[in-house]
């Protein structure tokens, strides 16, 4: 039985504004020389000014496609490349706040505390910035390759893929961008707030429990801010892989989450848990990645079923 709360009547409002503030913002990158790797560093603008960097890879060849790779609660540490197909451009960013090339004066990088912060308005809550920053990512990724993004448009195919954190706040974002073309999320975090926050974790979910606890009104902001009314507005193809078992974020969230996608977008690729390693990993992640990567390269018709 799950304990839903009622949509915000302006629920869509707020994220079409929010969504266009992004789209208002001048990118500015700034690019740095690749390194033994091939990957070189990106900075950009998102909205309030904060400046923000990621991770370029470039293929060999022919740009065919272009990836946004986001990541989970606590930064990046290294690229994966699993996410992308071949001939794929693809930009790893990092969130405001986050390490290491994000940290921002003001936002704590530390999960428990930045999933907190600003949590007192919609209109300051680091979430919101957070979804911003993917929108002013896939700008900046746009004004680097200097061509358009989005099949729909008329430019290279844009995929997102989001694991974890990314992984609620692409549901959050990709609903408003229409650059994107198909999204890939892994135990997505941020799904149905009401019932997720009743469910012990050891993840940012226990601070967010511990504050509306203290704060009831926090439901006002975290009404706006749930990946599964979000995930609701998806109209491109979604792959979500949800786990059975997972101490960080419930997968109550997650299931939620991947219930909401419309039937007709949705694929769900269910996983045995989450956040840990167990015997069938690397066989799930590998049939996983391989559909995110047809997914994202526009040949998945026939290939990807609903399940």
């Amino acid at each position: 039985m799950t304990t839903a709360r009622p949509e915000p009547d302006d629920f869509d409002a707020f994220w079409r504004g929010l969504a266009e503030r992004a789209r208002a913002v001048a990118p500015n990158t700034a690019r740095e020389p690749a390194d033994e790797t091939g990957a070189g560093v990106v900075r950009f603008t998102s909205v309030d000014g904060v400046r923000l960097g990621g991770w370029l890879t470039l293929p060999h060849g022919e740009i065919t496609s272009a990836v946004i790779v986001a990541h989970g609660y606590g930064g990046r540490s290294a690229l994966d490349p699993r996410w992308a197909p071949s001939g794929a451009a693809v930009l790893y960013p990092v969130a405001r706040g986050m390490a290491e090339l994000s940290l921002t004066d003001g936002i704590p990088s530390f999960s428990k505390e930045h999933v907190l912060h600003g949590i007192g308005s919609r209109e300051t809550y680091v979430h919101g910035g957070c979804a911003a920053d993917v929108w002013c990512a896939v700008s900046a990724l746009q004004e680097v390759l200097e061509t358009p993004l989005g099949a729909s448009r008329g430019g290279l195919r844009l995929g997102f893929f989001g694991p974890s954190f990314g992984g609620g706040i692409g549901a959050m974002a990709v609903p408003w961008d229409e650059r994107i073309d198909a999204a890939s999320l892994y135990v997505p975090s941020f799904g149905a707030h009401a019932d997720r926050l009743g469910v012990s974790c050891v993840g940012s979910g226990a601070a967010v429990a511990e504050w509306v606890a203290e704060h009831p009104d926090a439901w006002s902001v975290l009404d706006y801010f749930d990946a599964a009314t979000s995930a609701r507005r998806l109209r491109v193809p979604t792959i979500v892989a949800p786990a059975a078992e997972d101490q960080s974020v419930p997968p109550v969230g997650q299931r939620a989450v991947a219930a909401t996608v419309p039937e007709a977008y949705r694929t769900v690729m269910p996983m045995t848990a989450g956040h840990r390693s167990y015997p069938q990993e690397e066989q799930e992640m590998a049939a996983f990645a391989q559909a995110t990567r047809t997914l994202f390269a526009g040949t998945e018709r026939g290939s990807l079923q609903s399940r």
